[in-house]
């Protein structure tokens, strides 16, 4: 556990913000990893929560030089495997059970799992889990809660997801427990449509430049 804890902390140092993307259309997963890769952001988190989805995560790992791409909202055993053969670097999962535990425990690939409450914070520190997702942040207490649980659970990293923009990213990055956060404002829908890289870039440096 303790290689795959440091292989994923490699991945999350990279950058105060990891963009959480939908691709609806395979075919812009490349130019948009490739605009994402050129503002800063390196470490990029692909959700299967669309057809296309593994078609882009296989697409940015062959094709994009410097992406280390994971591969999001893994809900089961079949989705992990196929996310790991199309290439990902990193898995996450918006919580977790104990077949992705058992999946993940017998894989190269390290897991990202997601937790909200102080006893699934425990539970998977007791499997060994370091570096956690906390989601949905918003809306499970904010960076005020995450605050809370730094000194109880000391020793726990988080990458907190759900709800987080441009105008609260400082409040997580803040906290001391906190190693990144997720955001999708850094690939806001429109500017994918209308295939503006070079806005997609701009939004990315400015939360490559966001400070703790």
């Amino acid at each position: 556990m303790g290689e795959k804890t440091e292989k994923l902390l490699s991945i999350l140092k990279l950058q105060p913000v990891v963009p959480v993307l939908i691709v609806d259309d395979a075919k812009s997963a490349v130019p948009l990893a490739r605009a994402l890769v050129a503002g800063g952001l390196k470490a990029i988190e692909i959700t299967l929560r669309t057809a296309g989805a593994l078609d882009a995560v296989r697409a940015v790992a062959e094709e994009v030089e410097g992406a280390e791409v994971g591969a999001g909202t893994i809900l089961n055993v079949s989705q992990w495997e196929a996310a790991v053969e199309a290439g990902s670097k990193f898995i996450v999962s918006p919580g977790t059970t104990q077949e992705l535990l058992d999946v993940a425990r017998g894989s190269h690939v390290p897991l990202l799992p997601g937790a909200a409450t102080a006893s699934e914070v425990m539970a998977l520190r007791e499997e060994g889990y370091k570096v956690l997702k906390f989601f949905p942040a918003e809306q499970a207490g904010g960076a005020a809660y995450l605050k809370a649980l730094s000194s109880p659970l000391a020793g726990t990293i988080f990458c907190p997801t759900g709800g987080i923009s441009l105008k609260n990213a400082h409040d997580y990055l803040s906290l001391p427990n906190v190693i990144c956060v997720g955001g999708s404002w850094v690939a806001p829908k429109e500017l994918v449509a209308a295939g503006d890289w070079a806005g997609i870039t701009k939004l990315a440096a400015e939360a490559a430049a966001l400070k703790g």
